[in-house]
């Protein structure tokens, strides 16, 4: 087993999970990203590439499915040997007041932010006991903040707090370590959004991965089990 730890980020390609991505690979952590899109996350991952030659692959995985989250774990496994970290970060929104979400956008938020994130646990489960490792889920103030248009969206954040809290009930026994982490207004992709200047006052990817890093170095008897983190000056 190589001594350099690893992280396997969700949704890696893009946004908050290739700021996270950035920022473990400077802490000097291997780091596999996850997309639907084969060629977007051999792209991310050549990117990533630039700050540490070697240090990040790209792997095609569809969190929606046991088979393809099983495949991207062994493919991290197989490759590096170990799996320190998993950030589960794939997410997708939808707004629409109930009378107009459809069941397909109800569906599919579900199973990418909430089945998802089960399968990311249930399939990386083995191999952080085998490293006494960390799981973070990212979710979202709307997993505790309720809002119009977004049944659908606070329904599958609310249940993503709630599972990741039990199961770091479950797991802190077995040396697994287990945070979500919270944010509000993020400069990304989300929902179609194409990040710009005026997004300055926002929550910018890397300020995510700094929260991941620093929760990762945090004392191994310390647990901070949910992060939640605003914009300083919000508009």
């Amino acid at each position: 087993m190589s001594e350099i730890k690893t992280a396997l980020i969700t949704g890696g390609s893009k946004g908050i999970g290739y700021g996270v991505a950035e920022v473990l690979i400077r802490d000097g952590i291997k780091v596999a990203i996850t997309s639907r899109s084969k060629a977007a996350a051999d792209e991310a991952a050549t990117e990533l590439n630039k700050i540490k030659a070697g240090y990040a692959i790209g792997i095609e995985s569809d969190v929606r499915n046991f088979e393809s989250q099983q495949s991207a774990v062994d493919a991290v496994i197989n490759t590096w040997g170990r799996l320190d970290y998993f950030i589960a970060n794939a997410g997708v929104g939808h707004f629409a007041p109930i009378q107009t979400l459809s069941a397909e956008q109800w569906h599919e938020m579900i199973d990418i932010n909430l089945t998802g994130v089960f399968y990311s646990i249930k399939t990386s489960l083995e191999a952080l006991k085998a490293t006494k490792g960390y799981f973070i889920s990212i979710a979202s103030l709307a997993g505790t903040n309720f809002f119009a248009s977004a049944s659908g969206y606070n329904a599958s954040k609310f249940g993503l707090v709630g599972f990741t809290q039990a199961i770091m009930l479950d797991l802190r026994n077995e040396g697994i370590k287990v945070s979500t982490i919270m944010p509000g207004s993020v400069a990304t992709h989300f929902n179609n959004h194409e990040p710009n200047e005026k997004d300055a006052w926002k929550i910018q990817p890397e300020d995510i991965g700094q929260i991941v890093s620093d929760l990762i170095k945090i004392p191994a008897r310390t647990l901070p089990s949910k992060v939640e983190v605003r914009p300083t000056m919000p508009k």
